[in-house]
């Protein structure tokens, strides 16, 4: 495109409308440059004379005004002249959409903004397409390139002048397809227009009165400060008019000139300085001599490879100054490290409690201040979040404004097409009239011709409203769609500030639990600290949840599934824990959204039907999303039961419940109300569950009489209930599980596959983890005491519920080989600290709750399906073999066992009565 903001965009002073090289006395130092920089800063910059609509009352109507682009704020500022130092207001570009009228006067357009709706005309159609092509590329510039700091905007302008150079050239190609460039009107616009004449004094602002006395006052004094050197105001003509006199003048850039200010002397406004400077920049321009031509295309030449030279320049400097940050960074890294080695080599080093004591007080005044920089992380986190939802609001006004002008647009081509086929149609086709006398026909004749030229002329002024509406909606939407990324990179931003800032607070608990168990039950100083410290560490989420912080996925007192998220523990150790590990899981939730969970959504959302398959496998792996579980456990239920479901067999089997109470129906009550006393739906009076679970349980009982029921068939049933709502679809999960997951007496009264499972995982664990089943073999250890109620409830009790229904997700699928993987998973995450006890009591109270602690589920996975050598169900059934028939001949023989006790005990008692009858028969005879 010809004309002004074509090119890079130029860096300006922190003043709108200044110029640095229109102020620097050595930047032009010769009359030819002067006149070469004019023609370029004129060519770069978008100024130039509008009439603006406002005012109230009887003054309300068109005031021509001085309007000026800033590159940096993307400010559109106006004053009522071009020689004014301060500006009356300014337009903010960055928000704003442009639309023009072509049913109304030539010229006018509108700059909508969220606060206000200004309305502009210029002086021709083309003059007005000219500003709103512009003003469409200043604001897709200012969205590509955001402003480079006042400290170095040249190396910025240097680092991102190709990118940016592309971009621009790209939409300019893209705005060509919808309104072809409009070549840059001479004397209308840019430095030129400051030299036509004031406007009326009756344009002045009232609304900016002040701002109108200071600018009045300013030209005043540049007036006589002109007249005193020599030189005429700007925007007047020389009473003495000709060639000598104006060779005489002396340059305005020569610093050596009498009369010019001294650089300690006060400056005027650097707006009325660029114009000032523009306007006799211009004139000299038309006086200059011939033969200056060539020295000017000579010069051009040559500032051009300066230019060239000094951006390289610049690149090299900014690269240099990267890599010197890079070494500061490294530095730094370095010195924490040294001060890390130097405060553990202390810690050690000292020899009384007092320095230990001194040093775990330092190193308690860091974690404050670590805290104190996680606050201000997250207020920065609060600021980016808060301007996000602004920019939503803007982009959500922005779509209303485009559907609004779409529609329009749309309503008035069918008016265009509606008219055009009329007024074909009464040309060719006249109605039956009268014949005309000769002059009456020439008259209709001509009006309708002229009719016809309006007509043409209103389509098209349409037409070039609609190109230049659709290349509107065009930006706009890209604008839009950028936006759209920044928020989602803001919000990227801010999970892995939250992800950070619970690691952090994770870290800090877990020292003050080590410290807390290093000292025990001292009742010394440290340990009087300690206990203050942890309590509150404990009370922090209260106050978290108190604030008014925005949070992306905040720590609330039940997960999803009514689960409590922090264990409500009465040990103030356990407490500790139970609020580490729940900020571990949070921490490794936010970290996998993006990466993780996200792409597993959309691969769950494209799957469609489903189907048994390899992929269906790996995804029930990694989990099901929260959306589609309930329905992948139903078709997974439906595969286990088909053959065994039946309708309106549920309804049967609770009106056989109502008619008669069941043996098992006491044990069930007893039972109700011990299932998951740390889950919501379980606790709440008010809550529909444990009925749910109550019919679910009797129901099963009449379905079974083989088993009735069984402790741990209500936590199965339980979870059955939390994820499918529906007790019928509960029943069928719990028949899937018990009839046909499940070995086939798993439940019976002696529990004897159960059992067999017991010997199996210790078989498998000796395989997979030799060292860690030597250690609890040292130790006598019995892992059955732990891990039988496992594989009884599937882990129920044991994982929290994100891991727990992962577990559950390839279990309705695989069946029993999960249970055994996620067994030696779960030894394998944890085997570390179990060989770091050497005490049989305290690895037992550490494997009672150790399974609580797992909070990566990801890494558990890979555990338990990647880094343990696979076995396949055809192994585990031999292995179920060899141990049912060792488990069956030592029941035997316990068996036999008990009945040879039974019998000796028999006789035993037969013989004591026989010696007892023998006495009592001498007594009697004595």
């Amino acid at each position: 495109m010809e004309g002004a903001g074509e090119n890079a965009p130029e860096s300006s002073s922190s003043v709108p409308g200044s110029d640095e090289s229109a102020r620097d006395p050595q930047a032009l130092p010769l009359e030819e440059e002067s006149g070469d920089c004019a023609r370029s800063l004129e060519a770069k910059k978008l100024c130039g004379y509008l009439s603006k609509f406002g005012g109230k009352g009887p003054i309300r109507g068109w005031k021509s005004r001085w309007f000026f682009y800033d590159e940096r704020k993307c400010q559109l500022y106006y004053s009522r002249t071009a020689q004014d130092a301060n500006p009356l207001d300014s337009i903010d570009l960055s928000s704003a959409m442009f639309d023009c009228k072509a049913d109304g006067e030539e010229g006018i357009f509108e700059i909508k903004t969220p606060s206000r709706v200004m309305t502009l005309k210029a002086a021709t159609k083309q003059v007005m397409l000219y500003w709103l092509q512009q003003l469409q590329m200043k604001r897709w510039e200012f969205h590509n390139s955001p402003p480079a700091p006042p400290a170095a905007p040249d190396a910025a302008l240097a680092g991102n002048g190709p990118a940016l150079h592309l971009e621009l050239g790209q939409e300019e190609a893209e705005l060509e397809e919808f309104l072809c460039p409009v070549k840059t009107p001479p004397g209308l616009v840019g430095v030129a227009a400051a030299l036509q004449p004031f406007p009326a004094l009756q344009n002045i602002s009232l609304k900016h009165l002040g701002t109108e006395i200071q600018n009045t006052m300013h030209n005043i004094r540049g007036n006589k400060q002109a007249q005193a050197t020599g030189h005429e105001p700007p925007g007047e003509d020389s009473p003495q008019s000709g060639e000598p006199q104006r060779e005489e003048q002396p340059l305005a850039s020569d610093p050596t000139t009498p009369g010019r200010e001294p650089e300690d002397s006060p400056k005027p406004g650097p707006k009325s300085s660029l114009t000032i400077s523009f306007v006799q920049k211009a004139k000299r321009q038309n006086n200059t001599f011939p033969f200056f031509s060539e020295g000017i295309t000579w010069n051009r030449t040559a500032q051009e490879k300066v230019a060239a030279l000094e951006q390289q320049v610049l690149m090299l400097t900014k690269e240099l100054k990267s890599q010197k940050e890079l070494v500061k960074i490294l530095h730094k890294a370095l010195e924490a490290a040294q001060q890390e080695k130097r405060a553990s080599s202390a810690y050690l080093a000292a020899a009384e409690d007092k320095d230990r004591l001194e040093l775990v007080r330092h190193k308690v005044r860091q974690i404050a201040e670590l805290g104190r920089r996680v606050e201000a992380l997250e207020q920065e986190r609060e600021s980016l979040a808060h301007t996000a939802s602004l920019r939503e609001q803007e982009v959500q006004e922005l779509q209303q404004h485009v559907q609004l002008l779409m529609d329009k647009n749309h309503a008035k081509q069918q008016v265009i097409c509606k008219l055009s086929e009329k007024v074909t149609q009464d040309f060719t086709h006249p109605p039956d009239q009268s014949p005309l006398p000769p002059d009456a026909a020439d008259r209709d004749f001509l009006s309708q011709q002229e009719k016809i030229e309006h007509l043409k002329d209103d389509m098209e002024a349409y037409r070039t409203q609609n190109r230049f509406l659709n290349s509107e909606i065009h930006q706009v939407t890209k604008i839009w769609r950028k936006v759209a990324e920044k928020e989602k990179a803001l919000l990227t931003k801010c999970a892995y500030l939250q992800a950070r800032n619970c690691q952090v607070e994770s870290k800090y608990l877990a020292g003050l639990r080590r410290l807390q168990e290093a000292l025990g039950d001292e009742t010394s100083e440290c340990s009087e600290l300690l206990r203050q410290l942890v309590q509150e560490a404990l009370q922090w989420e209260a106050g978290e949840a108190s604030s008014d912080s925005i949070e992306l996925s905040p720590i609330s007192k039940y997960d999803e599934y009514g689960f409590l998220t922090v264990p409500d523990y009465e040990v103030e150790d356990l407490k500790l824990l139970a609020k580490i590990q729940a900020l571990e899981v949070r921490s490794h939730h936010l970290l996998g959204l993006e990466a993780v969970d996200r792409p597993l959504q959309e691969r769950w959302a494209a799957l469609g039907e489903l189907v048994p398959s390899a992929e269906l496998k790996q995804l029930l792996r990694a989990g099901v999303p929260r959306e589609h579980r309930p329905r992948v456990w139903r078709w997974l239920v439906h595969l286990r039961v088909q053959h065994l479901h039946t309708p309106g067999c549920y309804q049967e089997l609770l009106s056989r419940g109502r008619a008669r109470e069941h043996p098992a129906a006491r044990q069930i009550e007893l039972d109700l109300n011990r299932t998951f006393p740390n889950n919501k739906h379980f606790t709440c009076p008010t809550s529909s569950f444990p009925d749910k679970l109550r019919r679910v349980l009797l129901a099963f009982s009449w379905q079974n009489p083989t088993i009735g029921y069984c402790q741990g068939l209500n936590r199965l049933a339980a979870i059955a209930l939390l994820v499918l709502e529906e007790e019928e679809s509960a029943f069928w999960c719990l028949v899937a599980i018990v009839e046909t997951i499940m070995p086939t007496d798993y439940y019976s009264n002696t529990l004897t596959a159960s059992q067999v499972d017991q010997r199996v995982l210790q078989d498998l664990l000796s395989e997979k983890l030799p060292r860690l089943m030597a250690h609890l073999g040292q130790h006598h250890v019995d892992l059955s005491l732990i891990t039988f109620n496992w594989f009884l409830v599937v882990f129920a009790d044991s994982l929290i519920s994100n891991i727990l229904l992962r577990v559950w997700d390839a279990f309705l699928y695989e069946g029993t080989k999960v249970v055994f993987r996620y067994a030696l998973a779960v030894f394998k995450y944890n085997e570390k600290e179990i060989l770091r006890l050497h005490n049989g009591l305290e690895i037992y109270q550490y494997l009672r709750f150790f399974t609580k602690t797992i909070s990566n589920s990801r890494k558990l996975m890979n555990i338990a399906f990647n880094d343990m050598n696979p076995f396949r169900m055809k192994q585990l059934q031999q292995l179920r073999m060899v141990h049912r028939e060792r488990l069956e001949a030592e029941l035997r023989e316990l068996e036999q066992l008990k009945a040879e006790y039974m019998e000796r005990r028999t006789s035993q008692r037969r013989a004591m009565s026989d010696s007892c009858a023998s006495e009592d028969e001498v007594e009697g005879e004595a």
